[in-house]
């Protein structure tokens, strides 16, 4: 370690936001520009090379966060930026939106405040693209085998990379019409730039991988066609069947799903709309759903220029310390959470009657109420206990001119046809069947992702590329020396 008495003497310093009302009036990232670099060597020095590091364990993508703290501290940013893409295809992508359970594995994070992995990774990743470190990797020879990856999400990329530079040629499919899946049109940019996004994939294009936009496979392309076609096929679709809430009052005119809202906003930041069709302004608007993707629709509607929004979560508020008996260190623990966006919403007060930021805890929803033009006007909601059983005399309304539903995803979608037109076993939770090599049970044709791990989070989705890509080019091959991370049946750390 650079300080052996760093985390002593230093305290945590997180990379600072910038100020809420300036950048409630742009998509720009949040945070101020220039000011992580003077402070990160010393909170990279507060790591304690520990004899066992949890951070490993806690992250699925095992980054070797004791090697590069040390390299960053020591000022080696070369040298850290090998050891963070040695285990890590797209650090700028995960230093932004990893919820960083490798902190709550940290050691030190026992009794302190832990150290700020996260925001040394994105530190690392952003320095390799101002220095010119992210060279295109093609490989020496091609082996003449041709894989198709089916969805351009984190997964599907991730795979793709690896396979590329094993020699294979790769062709990802996808749907929409830009490459990116939910990190194109499902992450906000004032969560990440797009940027981001654009310069990764002019390296892998640099690499040798093809990409096949608005093309949805099972329809545009069918499945014996992809079959006869290609020698493996991955299928990293995503998990993106929403969940719905079949409630009195549904069909109303402005009650939509989080995804049917949050690509338009996307779509307007590209330059492809002129504004967002359902656009929160001078609308009181209700999220359901307490989650990330809520947080994401919160985000949106205040830059947008809501008149109010509320965000409804059936759960009680959690503590804000983590419960030693229920989630033990190092467990990644339910605690609450200031993001972004609430922390935006609780300063411009955007919804006055919430028990926390804009978030209403123990809410249920009951109905919603409309207009005589069919609109909704109100939705109407319940305090519950523990046992989410309603609370007597706890009923009340809220106005809402838009309700956005962010209940989270139940497995892959299956209106293009493709699964069931390859045969595919789905286990009871709605996902696809894999064996211990990430294989369906169709010769040649493998899962990854959220499509057969169910929804988690961006360093799943990674590691499960590259586990699923070190598979394949040992079912094309007879052999592999690509890295496999994670098996199938892994699960992060509980207590």
């Amino acid at each position: 370690m650079g300080d052996p008495k760093g985390f002593l003497t230093v305290g945590r310093e997180d990379w600072p936001r910038r100020p809420v009302e300036e950048r409630v009036h742009d998509w720009q990232e949040v945070y101020v520009p220039g000011a992580l670099l003077p402070i990160i060597g010393k909170q990279a020095d507060r790591c304690m090379d520990c004899g066992i590091p949890f951070c490993h364990q806690a992250c699925p993508l095992g980054n070797l966060i004791p090697e590069w703290n040390d390299l960053v501290a020591r000022d080696d940013w070369w040298a850290a930026a090998d050891r963070l893409h040695a285990t890590n295809n797209f650090p700028e992508f995960t230093g932004r939106l990893c919820p960083a359970p490798c902190e709550s594995g940290c050691v030190l994070a026992i009794n302190q405040p832990a150290v700020t992995i996260k925001n040394v990774e994105v530190a690392i990743a952003d320095r390799i693209w101002d220095e010119g470190w992210a060279v295109p990797q093609p490989p020496d020879r091609l082996t003449g085998k041709v894989v198709a990856v089916i969805g351009s999400g984190p997964t599907g990329l991730a795979a793709a990379q690896q396979l590329t530079r094993a020699g294979h040629t790769v062709v990802v499919y996808e749907r929409d019409d830009r490459i990116g899946g939910l990190l194109r049109y499902g992450i906000p940019e004032f969560k990440m730039e797009k940027v981001h996004l654009e310069r990764r994939l002019g390296q892998m294009k640099a690499e040798g991988t093809k990409f096949r936009t608005s093309v949805t496979v099972g329809r545009d392309l069918t499945a014996a066609e992809l079959r006869k076609r290609y020698d493996a096929i991955l299928l990293a679709t995503g998990a993106t069947a929403w969940r719905g809430l079949p409630l009195p009052g549904r069909e109303l005119d402005g009650v939509h799903q989080a995804m049917e809202y949050l690509p338009l906003a996307n779509k307007v930041c590209e330059g492809d709309l002129p504004a967002n069709p359902l656009s929160a302004k001078d609308r009181h608007v209700v999220i359901i759903g307490g989650g990330d993707t809520g947080a994401d629709c919160l985000g949106t509607a205040v830059r947008e220029g809501a008149v109010s929004v509320s965000q409804l979560d059936i759960y009680p508020q959690p503590a804000a310390d983590r419960d030693e008996q229920a989630e033990p260190w190092p467990v990644h623990p339910k605690i609450y959470r200031l993001s972004a966006a609430h922390e935006e919403a609780r300063d411009l007060a955007t919804a006055p009657q919430a028990d926390a930021d804009a978030r209403l805890f123990k809410a249920s929803t009951l109905r919603f109420t409309g207009d005589e033009q069919g609109r909704v006007r109100e939705l109407h909601l319940v305090e519950v206990d523990a046992e989410r059983r309603p609370r007597p005399d706890s009923e009340r309304a809220l106005r809402a001119d838009l309700v956005l539903l962010a209940l989270g995803f139940s497995g892959p979608d299956r209106s293009d046809g493709l699964i069931d037109a390859l045969a595919l076993d789905l286990d009871g939770r709605g996902v696809l069947v894999r064996d211990a090599e990430f294989a369906t049970k169709v010769p040649g044709v493998f899962a990854a992702g959220d499509a057969a791990r169910g929804q988690s989070l961006i360093v799943w989705a990674i590691a499960e590329g590259r586990a699923a890509a070190a598979s394949m080019d040992r079912y094309l091959t007879g052999r592999t020396t690509l890295p496999s991370p994670i098996g199938p049946t892994d699960r992060p750390l509980t207590a």
